[in-house]
Protein backbone atom coordinates (compact mmCIF):
# COMPACT_ATOMS: atom_id res chain seq x y z
CA UNK A 1 0.00 0.00 0.00
CA UNK A 2 1.59 3.64 -1.36
CA UNK A 3 1.52 5.84 1.28
CA UNK A 4 0.04 9.32 0.94
CA UNK A 5 1.92 12.42 0.63
CA UNK A 6 1.53 15.27 2.18
CA UNK A 7 0.06 18.18 0.29
CA UNK A 8 2.50 20.68 -2.47
CA UNK A 9 1.47 23.42 0.15
CA UNK A 10 1.49 20.83 3.37
CA UNK A 11 5.17 20.02 2.66
CA UNK A 12 6.24 23.62 1.69
CA UNK A 13 4.88 24.43 5.46
CA UNK A 14 6.58 21.77 6.54
CA UNK A 15 10.36 22.20 4.87
CA UNK A 16 9.80 25.62 6.75
CA UNK A 17 8.98 24.57 10.05
CA UNK A 18 11.75 22.38 10.09
CA UNK A 19 14.76 25.17 9.05
CA UNK A 20 13.07 27.44 11.10
CA UNK A 21 13.36 24.90 14.02
CA UNK A 22 17.11 24.30 13.67
CA UNK A 23 17.80 27.70 13.10
CA UNK A 24 16.18 28.15 16.84
CA UNK A 25 18.14 25.37 17.57
CA UNK A 26 21.58 27.09 16.58
CA UNK A 27 21.21 29.87 18.99
CA UNK A 28 18.77 32.46 16.21
CA UNK A 29 16.56 34.63 18.09
CA UNK A 30 14.92 37.09 15.43
CA UNK A 31 13.89 38.23 12.60
CA UNK A 32 12.97 40.97 9.92
CA UNK A 33 10.58 40.22 7.77
CA UNK A 34 9.12 42.66 5.06
CA UNK A 35 5.32 41.81 3.98
CA UNK A 36 5.05 40.53 1.01
CA UNK A 37 2.97 37.62 -0.42
CA UNK A 38 5.43 34.84 -1.81
CA UNK A 39 7.50 34.49 1.55
CA UNK A 40 4.24 33.57 2.76
CA UNK A 41 5.51 30.13 4.19
CA UNK A 42 8.65 30.88 5.84
CA UNK A 43 6.61 34.28 7.68
CA UNK A 44 4.40 31.43 8.94
CA UNK A 45 6.74 29.55 10.56
CA UNK A 46 8.72 32.31 11.86
CA UNK A 47 5.91 33.65 13.35
CA UNK A 48 4.65 30.54 14.63
CA UNK A 49 7.97 29.99 16.07
CA UNK A 50 8.29 30.95 19.86
CA UNK A 51 11.94 31.43 20.17
CA UNK A 52 12.43 33.86 17.13
CA UNK A 53 10.92 37.15 18.02
CA UNK A 54 9.52 38.54 14.59
CA UNK A 55 9.74 42.13 13.45
CA UNK A 56 7.70 43.88 10.18
CA UNK A 57 9.52 46.20 8.23
CA UNK A 58 7.66 48.09 5.81
CA UNK A 59 10.58 48.03 3.53
CA UNK A 60 13.43 45.42 2.81
CA UNK A 61 16.45 47.68 3.08
CA UNK A 62 15.52 48.80 6.38
CA UNK A 63 14.82 45.24 7.29
CA UNK A 64 18.54 43.84 6.03
CA UNK A 65 19.70 46.69 7.91
CA UNK A 66 17.98 45.95 11.13
CA UNK A 67 18.81 42.27 10.62
CA UNK A 68 22.46 43.42 10.08
CA UNK A 69 22.25 45.59 13.79
CA UNK A 70 21.34 42.63 15.50
CA UNK A 71 24.20 40.67 14.19
CA UNK A 72 26.49 43.50 14.87
CA UNK A 73 25.20 43.81 18.29
CA UNK A 74 24.66 40.11 19.53
CA UNK A 75 27.32 38.17 17.12
CA UNK A 76 24.47 35.46 16.27
CA UNK A 77 23.08 35.54 12.46
CA UNK A 78 19.42 37.25 12.23
CA UNK A 79 17.16 36.72 9.30
CA UNK A 80 15.63 38.73 6.93
CA UNK A 81 12.92 37.51 4.44
CA UNK A 82 11.25 39.51 1.59
CA UNK A 83 9.72 38.22 -1.11
CA UNK A 84 10.64 37.81 -4.36
CA UNK A 85 11.30 40.16 -7.25
CA UNK A 86 13.10 43.52 -6.80
CA UNK A 87 12.18 43.24 -3.06
CA UNK A 88 15.36 41.18 -2.91
CA UNK A 89 17.53 43.77 -4.83
CA UNK A 90 17.05 46.22 -1.69
CA UNK A 91 18.98 43.98 0.33
CA UNK A 92 22.12 44.88 -1.31
CA UNK A 93 23.75 46.98 0.29
CA UNK A 94 22.80 45.34 3.82
CA UNK A 95 24.60 42.38 2.74
CA UNK A 96 27.78 44.22 0.98
CA UNK A 97 28.47 45.80 4.60
CA UNK A 98 28.06 42.86 6.13
CA UNK A 99 30.54 41.20 4.00
CA UNK A 100 33.24 43.51 4.57
CA UNK A 101 32.22 43.88 8.37
CA UNK A 102 32.00 40.58 8.87
CA UNK A 103 28.56 40.53 10.22
CA UNK A 104 26.67 36.89 10.65
CA UNK A 105 23.64 37.24 8.71
CA UNK A 106 20.79 34.98 7.10
CA UNK A 107 19.54 36.53 4.14
CA UNK A 108 16.37 34.49 2.75
CA UNK A 109 14.62 35.76 -0.33
CA UNK A 110 11.31 33.73 -1.52
CA UNK A 111 11.43 33.32 -5.40
CA UNK A 112 9.48 31.88 -8.37
CA UNK A 113 9.21 28.31 -9.51
CA UNK A 114 11.06 26.97 -12.04
CA UNK A 115 8.26 27.33 -14.71
CA UNK A 116 7.63 30.73 -14.17
CA UNK A 117 11.45 31.64 -14.77
CA UNK A 118 12.33 33.28 -17.67
CA UNK A 119 8.56 33.74 -19.19
CA UNK A 120 8.34 37.76 -18.11
CA UNK A 121 6.29 36.27 -14.90
CA UNK A 122 5.49 39.11 -12.78
CA UNK A 123 7.61 39.93 -9.69
CA UNK A 124 10.10 37.44 -10.92
CA UNK A 125 13.96 38.37 -11.81
CA UNK A 126 16.83 36.07 -11.65
CA UNK A 127 18.24 36.20 -8.05
CA UNK A 128 20.76 33.21 -8.14
CA UNK A 129 23.23 34.46 -7.09
CA UNK A 130 22.24 37.61 -6.79
CA UNK A 131 24.73 39.44 -4.14
CA UNK A 132 27.73 37.87 -6.01
CA UNK A 133 30.50 36.98 -4.21
CA UNK A 134 29.45 39.37 -1.14
CA UNK A 135 27.60 36.24 0.72
CA UNK A 136 29.91 33.18 2.44
CA UNK A 137 27.15 30.86 0.59
CA UNK A 138 24.39 30.68 -1.79
CA UNK A 139 22.09 28.23 -1.15
CA UNK A 140 19.00 27.12 -3.63
CA UNK A 141 17.18 23.96 -2.70
CA UNK A 142 14.54 24.05 -5.29
CA UNK A 143 10.79 23.95 -4.19
CA UNK A 144 10.42 21.40 -1.33
CA UNK A 145 9.58 17.94 -2.18
CA UNK A 146 9.26 15.19 0.51
CA UNK A 147 11.47 12.60 -0.73
CA UNK A 148 14.50 14.97 0.03
CA UNK A 149 13.30 16.10 3.61
CA UNK A 150 16.24 14.02 5.06
CA UNK A 151 18.17 16.67 4.15
CA UNK A 152 16.38 19.93 5.43
CA UNK A 153 18.03 20.15 9.01
CA UNK A 154 21.18 19.71 7.17
CA UNK A 155 20.25 22.75 4.39
CA UNK A 156 19.47 25.03 7.78
CA UNK A 157 22.72 24.08 9.65
CA UNK A 158 24.82 24.80 6.03
CA UNK A 159 23.38 28.14 6.14
CA UNK A 160 23.95 29.19 9.86
CA UNK A 161 27.67 27.64 10.22
CA UNK A 162 28.41 29.91 6.97
CA UNK A 163 27.25 32.96 8.62
CA UNK A 164 29.08 31.78 12.02
CA UNK A 165 32.21 30.17 10.75
CA UNK A 166 35.66 31.28 10.46
CA UNK A 167 35.25 34.42 7.91
CA UNK A 168 31.78 34.84 9.63
CA UNK A 169 29.38 36.79 7.01
CA UNK A 170 26.14 36.99 5.15
CA UNK A 171 24.48 34.06 3.77
CA UNK A 172 21.82 34.09 0.92
CA UNK A 173 18.61 31.78 1.15
CA UNK A 174 17.25 31.27 -1.87
CA UNK A 175 13.78 30.01 -1.66
CA UNK A 176 11.15 28.83 -4.64
CA UNK A 177 7.87 28.37 -3.14
CA UNK A 178 4.70 27.17 -5.47
CA UNK A 179 0.97 28.44 -5.17
CA UNK A 180 -1.26 27.85 -2.88
CA UNK A 181 1.41 29.56 -0.09
CA UNK A 182 -0.28 28.23 3.17
CA UNK A 183 -0.35 25.22 4.40
CA UNK A 184 -0.14 23.10 7.34
CA UNK A 185 2.79 21.30 8.80
CA UNK A 186 3.09 17.93 9.33
CA UNK A 187 3.07 16.37 13.17
CA UNK A 188 6.35 15.00 12.00
CA UNK A 189 8.84 17.97 11.35
CA UNK A 190 10.70 17.24 15.07
CA UNK A 191 11.46 13.80 14.02
CA UNK A 192 13.21 14.94 10.88
CA UNK A 193 16.71 14.84 11.80
CA UNK A 194 19.94 14.39 9.31
CA UNK A 195 23.69 15.54 10.99
CA UNK A 196 26.52 17.29 9.23
CA UNK A 197 30.34 18.01 10.65
CA UNK A 198 30.64 20.75 12.61
CA UNK A 199 33.38 23.84 11.91
CA UNK A 200 36.15 24.26 13.84
CA UNK A 201 37.47 27.57 14.58
CA UNK A 202 41.18 28.91 13.40
CA UNK A 203 43.96 28.88 16.07
CA UNK A 204 47.09 30.37 16.61
CA UNK A 205 50.24 28.12 15.98
CA UNK A 206 52.87 27.68 18.19
CA UNK A 207 55.34 28.72 15.55
CA UNK A 208 52.71 31.93 14.47
CA UNK A 209 53.55 32.92 17.93
CA UNK A 210 57.31 32.34 17.61
CA UNK A 211 57.34 34.34 14.62
CA UNK A 212 55.67 36.91 15.98
CA UNK A 213 57.65 37.68 19.13
CA UNK A 214 60.94 37.58 16.97
CA UNK A 215 59.71 40.64 15.14
CA UNK A 216 58.58 42.83 17.90
CA UNK A 217 61.65 41.93 20.64
CA UNK A 218 63.42 44.77 21.64
CA UNK A 219 61.65 47.42 19.33
CA UNK A 220 59.23 50.51 19.95
CA UNK A 221 56.39 49.97 19.03
CA UNK A 222 52.52 50.82 19.01
CA UNK A 223 49.55 48.69 19.56
CA UNK A 224 46.35 49.80 17.20
CA UNK A 225 43.46 48.15 18.98
CA UNK A 226 40.27 48.56 16.77
CA UNK A 227 37.09 46.80 16.30
CA UNK A 228 37.65 43.00 16.43
CA UNK A 229 39.37 43.70 20.12
CA UNK A 230 35.83 43.34 22.11
CA UNK A 231 37.70 44.70 25.39
CA UNK A 232 40.34 42.24 25.68
CA UNK A 233 41.98 43.61 28.99
CA UNK A 234 44.79 41.32 27.09
CA UNK A 235 45.69 43.76 24.99
CA UNK A 236 46.42 46.53 27.49
CA UNK A 237 48.50 43.70 29.32
CA UNK A 238 50.97 42.91 26.22
CA UNK A 239 51.12 46.74 25.69
CA UNK A 240 52.10 47.02 29.36
CA UNK A 241 54.28 44.17 29.36
CA UNK A 242 56.22 45.37 26.22
CA UNK A 243 56.48 49.32 27.07
CA UNK A 244 54.47 50.03 24.00
CA UNK A 245 51.47 52.20 24.03
CA UNK A 246 47.52 51.34 23.42
CA UNK A 247 46.06 53.34 20.48
CA UNK A 248 42.19 52.14 21.19
CA UNK A 249 39.62 53.67 19.04
CA UNK A 250 36.00 54.23 19.57
CA UNK A 251 34.86 50.14 18.31
CA UNK A 252 37.65 48.51 20.41
CA UNK A 253 36.01 48.69 24.32
CA UNK A 254 39.27 49.97 25.64
CA UNK A 255 39.30 52.75 26.07
CA UNK A 256 38.16 53.67 29.63
CA UNK A 257 41.83 52.02 30.85
CA UNK A 258 44.26 54.10 32.27
CA UNK A 259 47.16 55.24 30.08
CA UNK A 260 45.51 54.36 27.07
CA UNK A 261 45.49 56.79 24.21
CA UNK A 262 42.51 58.12 22.70
CA UNK A 263 43.30 61.47 21.36
CA UNK A 264 46.15 60.87 18.50
CA UNK A 265 44.22 62.41 15.56
CA UNK A 266 44.90 65.76 17.46
CA UNK A 267 48.28 65.75 18.64
CA UNK A 268 49.96 64.00 16.23
CA UNK A 269 49.16 66.91 13.78
CA UNK A 270 52.06 69.00 15.87
CA UNK A 271 55.32 68.10 13.68
CA UNK A 272 57.75 67.63 16.69
CA UNK A 273 55.67 65.31 18.90
CA UNK A 274 54.83 63.29 16.02
CA UNK A 275 58.66 62.91 14.92
CA UNK A 276 59.21 61.94 18.71
CA UNK A 277 56.90 59.53 18.85
CA UNK A 278 57.51 57.40 16.03
CA UNK A 279 57.01 53.75 16.46
CA UNK A 280 59.25 50.83 15.00
CA UNK A 281 56.62 48.96 14.77
CA UNK A 282 52.46 49.09 14.54
CA UNK A 283 50.68 45.59 15.98
CA UNK A 284 46.82 46.10 14.55
CA UNK A 285 44.48 44.71 16.27
CA UNK A 286 41.42 44.42 14.31
CA UNK A 287 40.21 47.10 12.21
CA UNK A 288 41.92 50.58 11.53
CA UNK A 289 40.96 53.72 12.93
CA UNK A 290 38.64 56.25 11.20
CA UNK A 291 41.65 58.98 11.39
CA UNK A 292 43.12 59.69 8.12
CA UNK A 293 45.87 61.38 10.44
CA UNK A 294 46.65 58.27 12.33
CA UNK A 295 46.35 55.77 9.62
CA UNK A 296 49.06 58.10 7.33
CA UNK A 297 51.31 58.58 9.93
CA UNK A 298 51.55 54.47 10.98
CA UNK A 299 51.43 53.49 7.70
CA UNK A 300 54.37 56.14 5.85
CA UNK A 301 56.29 52.83 5.35
CA UNK A 302 58.34 54.15 8.84
CA UNK A 303 57.46 51.31 10.80
CA UNK A 304 57.26 46.96 10.19
CA UNK A 305 53.09 46.88 10.30
CA UNK A 306 51.89 43.54 11.64
CA UNK A 307 48.25 42.77 11.50
CA UNK A 308 46.06 40.28 13.78
CA UNK A 309 42.72 39.95 12.95
CA UNK A 310 39.84 37.03 13.40
CA UNK A 311 38.69 37.61 9.75
CA UNK A 312 40.38 36.08 6.45
CA UNK A 313 40.91 38.58 4.49
CA UNK A 314 43.84 41.14 4.24
CA UNK A 315 42.55 44.60 5.57
CA UNK A 316 45.58 46.67 3.90
CA UNK A 317 44.55 49.63 1.94
CA UNK A 318 47.99 51.04 2.55
CA UNK A 319 49.77 48.15 0.92
CA UNK A 320 52.26 47.87 3.40
CA UNK A 321 51.41 45.07 6.17
CA UNK A 322 54.65 43.03 6.61
CA UNK A 323 52.94 39.98 8.42
CA UNK A 324 49.42 39.02 8.58
CA UNK A 325 48.05 36.35 10.59
CA UNK A 326 44.02 35.66 10.75
CA UNK A 327 42.81 33.50 13.50
CA UNK A 328 41.37 33.89 16.99
CA UNK A 329 41.96 37.29 17.98
CA UNK A 330 41.68 36.39 21.29
CA UNK A 331 43.80 33.29 21.78
CA UNK A 332 46.64 35.09 19.39
CA UNK A 333 46.83 37.21 22.23
CA UNK A 334 46.83 35.76 25.41
CA UNK A 335 49.84 33.09 23.31
CA UNK A 336 51.57 36.09 22.75
CA UNK A 337 51.00 37.03 26.05
CA UNK A 338 52.58 34.77 27.63
CA UNK A 339 55.11 34.32 24.71
CA UNK A 340 56.70 38.04 26.16
CA UNK A 341 56.73 37.46 29.64
CA UNK A 342 60.74 36.49 29.89
CA UNK A 343 61.24 39.47 27.02
CA UNK A 344 62.76 42.42 28.21
CA UNK A 345 61.10 45.05 27.67
CA UNK A 346 61.91 48.57 25.61
CA UNK A 347 62.67 51.59 28.16
CA UNK A 348 59.08 52.96 29.90
CA UNK A 349 59.72 56.84 28.30
CA UNK A 350 58.79 56.25 24.53
CA UNK A 351 54.91 55.00 25.87
CA UNK A 352 55.19 57.64 28.74
CA UNK A 353 55.65 60.22 26.09
CA UNK A 354 52.67 58.74 23.98
CA UNK A 355 50.36 58.76 27.42
CA UNK A 356 51.75 62.76 28.45
CA UNK A 357 50.57 63.77 24.85
CA UNK A 358 47.49 62.00 24.76
CA UNK A 359 46.64 63.55 28.45
CA UNK A 360 47.61 67.11 26.85
CA UNK A 361 45.36 66.82 23.64
CA UNK A 362 42.27 65.44 26.42
CA UNK A 363 42.98 68.20 28.65
CA UNK A 364 42.65 71.30 25.63
CA UNK A 365 39.80 69.16 24.30
CA UNK A 366 37.87 70.07 27.20
CA UNK A 367 38.59 73.68 27.22
CA UNK A 368 37.86 74.39 23.67
CA UNK A 369 34.63 72.14 23.93
CA UNK A 370 33.40 74.37 26.48
CA UNK A 371 29.39 74.00 27.48
CA UNK A 372 28.38 75.50 23.84
CA UNK A 373 26.92 72.51 21.29
CA UNK A 374 29.16 72.25 18.37
CA UNK A 375 29.42 68.75 16.37
CA UNK A 376 32.56 67.66 18.29
CA UNK A 377 30.78 68.64 21.73
CA UNK A 378 27.31 66.69 20.32
CA UNK A 379 29.60 63.28 20.41
CA UNK A 380 31.72 64.05 23.63
CA UNK A 381 28.04 64.63 25.48
CA UNK A 382 26.60 61.53 24.13
CA UNK A 383 29.87 59.48 25.14
CA UNK A 384 29.81 60.89 28.74
CA UNK A 385 26.10 60.21 28.83
CA UNK A 386 26.30 56.68 27.72
CA UNK A 387 26.60 53.68 30.63
CA UNK A 388 27.86 50.50 30.84
CA UNK A 389 25.29 47.97 29.35
CA UNK A 390 24.43 50.46 26.51
CA UNK A 391 25.10 51.01 23.16
CA UNK A 392 26.37 53.50 21.15
CA UNK A 393 25.64 53.71 17.21
CA UNK A 394 27.80 55.87 15.37
CA UNK A 395 26.98 56.78 11.46
CA UNK A 396 29.91 56.78 9.42
CA UNK A 397 31.18 60.41 7.99
CA UNK A 398 31.49 62.89 10.87
CA UNK A 399 29.74 61.03 13.91
CA UNK A 400 32.00 58.21 13.87
CA UNK A 401 34.87 60.48 13.84
CA UNK A 402 33.78 63.10 16.06
CA UNK A 403 33.46 60.13 18.58
CA UNK A 404 36.92 58.69 17.47
CA UNK A 405 38.88 62.36 18.15
CA UNK A 406 37.16 63.58 20.65
CA UNK A 407 35.37 61.48 23.37
CA UNK A 408 36.65 58.78 25.42
CA UNK A 409 34.31 56.20 25.57
CA UNK A 410 33.63 54.15 29.31
CA UNK A 411 33.78 51.03 30.76
CA UNK A 412 31.19 48.18 29.45
CA UNK A 413 29.62 50.71 26.15
CA UNK A 414 29.56 49.58 23.31
CA UNK A 415 30.21 51.43 19.99
CA UNK A 416 28.68 50.26 16.89
CA UNK A 417 29.26 51.37 13.47
CA UNK A 418 29.09 50.59 9.84
CA UNK A 419 32.70 50.66 8.94
CA UNK A 420 32.92 47.86 6.15
CA UNK A 421 31.84 49.46 3.26
CA UNK A 422 31.92 53.09 5.39
CA UNK A 423 28.75 54.05 3.46
CA UNK A 424 25.91 56.40 5.62
CA UNK A 425 22.78 54.11 4.60
CA UNK A 426 20.77 51.97 6.94
CA UNK A 427 22.40 53.64 10.40
CA UNK A 428 19.28 54.24 12.31
CA UNK A 429 18.15 50.66 10.94
CA UNK A 430 21.26 49.17 12.11
CA UNK A 431 20.55 50.74 15.20
CA UNK A 432 16.42 49.92 15.74
CA UNK A 433 18.40 45.96 15.15
CA UNK A 434 20.76 46.46 17.66
CA UNK A 435 18.32 48.13 20.24
CA UNK A 436 15.51 45.23 19.43
CA UNK A 437 17.84 42.56 19.79
CA UNK A 438 19.87 43.38 22.79
CA UNK A 439 17.00 45.45 24.55
CA UNK A 440 19.45 47.66 25.68
CA UNK A 441 19.50 51.79 25.87
CA UNK A 442 21.14 52.78 22.08
CA UNK A 443 22.41 56.15 20.89
CA UNK A 444 22.37 57.01 17.69
CA UNK A 445 25.11 59.68 16.53
CA UNK A 446 23.77 60.56 13.56
CA UNK A 447 23.96 63.73 10.53
CA UNK A 448 21.38 64.91 9.03
CA UNK A 449 21.89 63.71 5.54
CA UNK A 450 22.09 59.99 7.10
CA UNK A 451 19.05 60.61 8.97
CA UNK A 452 17.06 61.42 5.71
CA UNK A 453 18.59 58.81 3.51
CA UNK A 454 16.87 56.04 6.00
CA UNK A 455 13.77 58.06 7.34
CA UNK A 456 11.79 54.89 6.03
CA UNK A 457 13.02 52.99 9.05
CA UNK A 458 11.35 55.39 11.10
CA UNK A 459 7.75 54.10 9.99
CA UNK A 460 6.21 52.56 12.58
CA UNK A 461 9.04 52.95 15.13
CA UNK A 462 7.27 54.17 18.06
CA UNK A 463 5.42 50.99 18.18
CA UNK A 464 8.74 48.83 18.30
CA UNK A 465 9.61 47.86 22.33
CA UNK A 466 13.41 50.10 22.10
CA UNK A 467 14.98 52.26 23.68
CA UNK A 468 16.52 54.59 21.49
CA UNK A 469 18.19 58.47 21.80
CA UNK A 470 18.02 59.51 18.42
CA UNK A 471 20.71 62.42 18.09
CA UNK A 472 20.81 63.98 14.85
CA UNK A 473 23.03 67.13 13.99
CA UNK A 474 21.51 68.90 11.25
CA UNK A 475 23.92 71.55 9.29
CA UNK A 476 21.59 71.53 6.16
CA UNK A 477 23.65 69.04 4.02
CA UNK A 478 27.07 66.89 3.60
CA UNK A 479 29.32 68.64 6.34
CA UNK A 480 32.13 66.27 5.65
CA UNK A 481 32.72 67.61 2.78
CA UNK A 482 33.90 70.73 4.14
CA UNK A 483 37.08 69.27 5.22
CA UNK A 484 38.34 67.85 1.52
CA UNK A 485 40.12 69.64 -1.18
CA UNK A 486 36.70 70.79 -3.16
CA UNK A 487 35.57 73.61 -0.50
CA UNK A 488 38.60 74.88 -1.09
CA UNK A 489 38.95 74.22 -5.11
CA UNK A 490 35.68 75.16 -6.21
CA UNK A 491 33.05 78.14 -6.86
CA UNK A 492 30.93 78.16 -3.58
CA UNK A 493 28.06 78.09 -5.94
CA UNK A 494 29.06 74.73 -7.63
CA UNK A 495 30.79 72.69 -4.16
CA UNK A 496 27.14 74.10 -3.10
CA UNK A 497 25.06 72.10 -5.58
CA UNK A 498 27.62 69.23 -5.98
CA UNK A 499 28.57 69.00 -2.48
CA UNK A 500 26.96 70.96 0.61
CA UNK A 501 23.46 69.49 -0.91
CA UNK A 502 21.25 71.42 1.21
CA UNK A 503 17.99 69.26 1.95
CA UNK A 504 16.04 72.30 4.27
CA UNK A 505 13.78 69.47 5.74
CA UNK A 506 12.51 70.14 9.11
CA UNK A 507 13.21 67.18 10.76
CA UNK A 508 11.41 67.78 13.98
CA UNK A 509 8.39 68.01 11.81
CA UNK A 510 9.44 64.91 10.35
CA UNK A 511 10.06 62.62 13.44
CA UNK A 512 6.64 63.93 14.92
CA UNK A 513 4.85 62.69 11.34
CA UNK A 514 6.46 59.50 12.15
CA UNK A 515 4.45 59.52 15.71
CA UNK A 516 8.16 60.11 17.52
CA UNK A 517 8.60 62.87 20.56
CA UNK A 518 10.86 64.97 18.87
CA UNK A 519 13.33 68.13 20.66
CA UNK A 520 15.20 70.29 19.45
CA UNK A 521 18.32 71.45 21.65
CA UNK A 522 21.17 74.33 21.80
CA UNK A 523 23.08 73.76 24.72
CA UNK A 524 25.30 70.71 26.28
CA UNK A 525 23.25 71.07 29.30
CA UNK A 526 19.63 70.15 27.44
CA UNK A 527 21.37 67.89 25.54
CA UNK A 528 21.77 65.78 28.69
CA UNK A 529 18.50 66.00 29.82
CA UNK A 530 17.25 65.26 26.10
CA UNK A 531 19.26 61.68 26.50
CA UNK A 532 17.68 60.84 29.96
CA UNK A 533 14.22 58.66 29.53
CA UNK A 534 12.25 55.85 28.16
CA UNK A 535 11.10 55.19 24.72
CA UNK A 536 12.25 56.53 21.59
CA UNK A 537 13.13 60.23 21.02
CA UNK A 538 14.74 62.45 17.88
CA UNK A 539 16.79 65.20 19.37
CA UNK A 540 17.98 67.88 16.75
CA UNK A 541 21.13 69.93 17.20
CA UNK A 542 20.89 72.77 14.73
CA UNK A 543 24.72 73.21 13.43
CA UNK A 544 26.58 75.19 10.58
CA UNK A 545 28.97 73.72 8.60
CA UNK A 546 31.29 76.60 7.89
CA UNK A 547 31.69 76.86 11.41
CA UNK A 548 31.99 73.21 12.08
CA UNK A 549 35.37 73.20 9.73
CA UNK A 550 36.16 76.34 11.47
CA UNK A 551 35.48 74.52 15.11
CA UNK A 552 37.19 71.18 14.26
CA UNK A 553 40.61 73.67 12.84
CA UNK A 554 40.32 75.74 16.16
CA UNK A 555 40.77 72.52 18.32
CA UNK A 556 43.29 70.92 16.81
CA UNK A 557 45.39 74.29 16.31
CA UNK A 558 44.43 74.60 20.57
CA UNK A 559 46.36 71.20 20.64
CA UNK A 560 49.31 71.71 18.74
CA UNK A 561 50.23 75.00 19.91
CA UNK A 562 49.65 73.88 23.71
CA UNK A 563 52.45 70.76 22.77
CA UNK A 564 54.57 73.01 20.64
CA UNK A 565 55.41 75.05 24.00
CA UNK A 566 55.85 72.79 26.12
Amino acid sequence: MTATLPRPEDIQASFCAVIVDQWANDGVTHAFVAPGSRSTPLALALAEEPRIRVEIVHDERSAAFMALGAGLATGVPAITLCTSGTAATHFHAAIVEADLSGVPLIACTADRPPELQGICAPQTINQKDLYGDSVRKFIDPGVPEWNERGQWRNFARQAFDAATGFGRGPVHVNLPFREPLVGTPTDAIHAIEDSVAARDAVRPTKTDVAMLVEHISGLRGVVVAGHGCRGLKQVVELAERLNWPVLADSRSGLQHHDGVITHADAFLREPNTSKRLKPEVVLQLGEGPASKVLGQYLHDGAAKVIQISDRPENRDPFRDVAIALHGDLKKIVVALLREVQNLNPVDNEFREAWITSDRVAAGVITECLGSSLTEPAVANTVAESARAGQIIVASSSMPIRDLEWYSRIGKGVTVLSNRGANGIDGVLATAIGAAASTKKTVYVLIGDVAFLHDSSSLTALNKRDVNMRIVVTDNDGGAIFSFLSQKQTLKAERYEQLFGTPHGTDLIKMAKAHGLKSVGVNTRDALKRALAGRGVKVIVVKTNRDSNLEEHNRINSAVSQRLSSQ
